[in-house]
């Protein structure tokens, strides 16, 4: 038997002190899978979500391939009822300087009605949007449920396919809704409907066998960061469009973005122009941007007067939909060789890569979905947005389960500083996610059941 809305509502909020706590515990958890931390951490998360995953009365198993540990939960459906595959993610991003931050990331404080620390918003407040909807429905849920946490897609979800492939038929599900995204404002929810790919790749350029001084020889002599600080300048044109050839974009994003929202929200300081060209959609969702993250060169404290030999840049290559991360990658590489100055010798290796994906959010599920976030709005239309950022693995599960609707949504806002200092969540807007998921859960019920 169904229930209300006003009765999953009333259900929802009264798991709410709960569903906060648990949150909070695992933000305290600092599970980070990059090389060089401690992954013991990463084992402690995600046997705290698996007994989160028990305490719904899900079936439930840590699993590994060669990566970290992921958490699959499954509770059978109902006869002739569909079943909803749940991913979020229980590993976060590192923290960067702790300096930056306003109170300790692993820590969570509450200010202005946002929860502060790490993984508060990505993506263990996912993880736990996913348990406030099993816990609202209690014995009475009216789908199947599998729910998948994973442990690594902050660092690159290398053992995801392995994953994905062996545990297919566990997997296998009607609807698949990823909290993994946003929405696009605070009171306005959203479908993410693209998202762009990624090409991370290292580009270091040589020119003298060791370092030298720079006094006896600056002036015939190129120095490295100087050649390189020109190859990376050949990247962008003057108004700083990407310059390369061979990369895919295309205009006519539906949705308007103020600029002075966008920079407002970018933090922005005062004078710096935005660079690049047509509405903030177009550069953020539909074309790609290409960015320098990091340069390995001497600290300015510490530099000698010496030409330097050597000196390499980590790029980031976000990709528009449509585009291929090979071909990309391969132009990408071209552009760099033709280009590099004075006949210095480049190398370029590739670190990683990730397909752009475009969903055709129509069908009985995504209307399901659509009225869920109305109802848990109060009304509000959902907005149906792109997402600049990259999430790779959506185009594998497009793959491997072609007939499942893949929904992704999310319980982050445009000040959810997300992989960066003082990551928060917002309280409110987090209990209307989570009332919404209970709704998709009874829509996607009473739509698709036979």
């Amino acid at each position: 038997m169904s229930l209300s809305e006003t009765d999953l509502r009333a259900a929802v909020a009264r798991e709410m002190p709960g569903v906060r706590a648990d949150l909070e515990r695992l933000v305290r958890i600092p599970g980070i899978a990059f090389e060089g931390f401690d992954h013991s951490h990463v084992e402690r998360s995600a046997e705290a979500v698996a007994e989160l995953l028990r305490g719904c009365g899900l079936d439930t198993q840590i699993v590994r391939r060669g990566g970290q540990p992921a958490v699959i939960g499954h509770r059978a459906a109902p006869e002739g009822a569909p079943t909803v595959l749940l991913y979020a993610h229980h590993d976060v991003q590192p923290v960067g300087d702790p300096a930056l931050w306003s109170s300790d990331p692993f820590e969570p404080v509450e200010r202005d009605g946002r929860l502060y620390g790490r993984g508060a918003a990505d993506d263990k407040a996912g993880v736990m949007a996913h348990v406030a909807a099993l816990r609202a429905f209690g014995d009475q849920l009216p789908v199947g449920v599998v729910v998948f946490v994973e442990g690594e897609e902050e660092y690159g979800s290398d053992s995801l396919d392995a994953i994905l492939e062996e545990f297919r038929e566990v997997l296998r599900s009607d609807v698949i809704v990823i909290a993994d995204s946003g929405n696009w404002d605070i009171g306005q929810p959203a479908l993410t409907t693209s998202l762009r790919g990624l090409v991370n790749l290292f580009a270091e350029v040589k020119v003298l066998k060791s370092a030298v001084h720079s006094g006896m020889f600056g002036g015939p002599v190129p120095d490295a960061l100087t050649t390189l600080a020109r190859l990376l300048a050949t990247l962008h044109d003057e108004s700083g469009e990407v310059a390369v050839d061979g990369l895919i974009g295309r205009e006519g994003a539906s949705v308007d973005y103020p600029a002075d929202r966008f920079r407002h929200e970018a933090g922005m300081l005062d004078g710096v122009e935005l660079v690049g060209k047509g509405s903030i959609t177009d550069r953020i969702w539909t074309k790609p941007s290409i960015s320098v993250l990091g340069i390995d060169a001497p600290r300015t404290f510490e530099a000698a007067n010496a030409l330097q030999p050597t000196a390499k840049a980590k790029i980031g290559v976000r990709l528009a939909p449509g585009d291929d991360p090979k071909s990309a990658y391969a132009a990408i590489r071209a552009h760099l060789e033709k280009h590099v100055p004075w006949g210095a010798h480049v190398e370029v290796t590739l670190e990683s890569d990730g397909s752009p994906c475009v969903i055709d959010a129509t069908g009985p599920a995504y209307d399901a979905a659509r009225a869920a976030f109305r109802s848990a709005w109060d009304g509000t239309e959902p907005v149906d947005m792109g997402v600049g950022g990259s999430i790779p693995f959506i185009a594998t599960f497009q793959d491997l389960f072609p007939q499942a609707a893949i929904l992704v949504t999310g319980v982050e806002d445009p000040y959810s500083g997300a992989h960066g200092p003082d990551e928060s969540l917002h309280l409110g807007e987090f209990e209307r996610v989570c009332v919404a998921e209970a709704f998709l859960l009874q829509n996607v019920a009473a739509t698709l059941t036979r």
